[in-house]
């Protein structure tokens, strides 16, 4: 009878024992894997971020800056208004490339004046960016018989990564021309 008392409460005793630690390992078991799950959820939203967005934030931006540029801008006469080698008289306006609101002719006095901004230095190049409402580096081209015209940075001699490009036949004073709106960038963010 001792004997069957002392195997009864090593029993007792192993099963307590056994759950504990079963009990123990489970609790880290979940804790570990919920830490997991989460970075692993976390680097998974980053590299959508990154990767997946960032993509479709450039081409969206190409777009808009080009059908932006196909408009005369606000207000219709910036040009005459700004300054162009004083950041401070930018702030006010949208820059649009066209005559008019019902016209697709480039007027080159606008363009001269956007030119004037963008190439002016860097500080300046990087004013224009807000201006025309993107985040991204961007480069117009404006080619024809007798127009060859470029504004802002030149994604090939910048080493892009990541370029879209968005073409549009118009009209430069009274000569057609194709007019290229790049936008682009060196940074891996938006490579797909």
């Amino acid at each position: 009878m001792k004997y069957m008392t002392r195997t009864k409460t090593e029993k007792t005793f192993k099963a307590q024992f056994w759950s504990f630690d079963i009990i123990f390992a489970i609790v880290i078991f979940t804790v570990a894997m919920t830490i997991l799950a989460y970075t692993w959820y976390n680097i998974d939203n980053q590299l959508a971020l990154s990767y997946g967005s960032g993509t479709e934030t450039m081409q969206f931006e190409t777009q808009v800056l080009t059908e932006r540029m196909l408009t005369p801008g606000t207000p219709a006469d910036w040009n005459a208004l700004v300054n162009t080698s004083n950041v401070s008289t930018w702030k006010d306006i949208s820059i649009g490339l066209t005559t008019s609101s019902n016209s697709s002719t480039i007027s080159p006095s606008k363009v001269y004046t956007l030119m004037a901004m963008a190439n002016y230095n860097n500080s300046d190049y990087q004013a224009t960016k807000s201006v025309m409402g993107i985040g991204y580096d961007y480069y117009i081209t404006i080619t024809g018989k007798d127009v060859n015209i470029r504004i802002g940075e030149n994604p090939a001699t910048h080493n892009a990564l990541t370029t879209y490009v968005y073409k549009a036949r118009t009209v430069f004073g009274t000569e057609p021309v194709l007019m290229k709106v790049i936008v682009w960038t060196n940074e891996p963010v938006a490579i797909s």
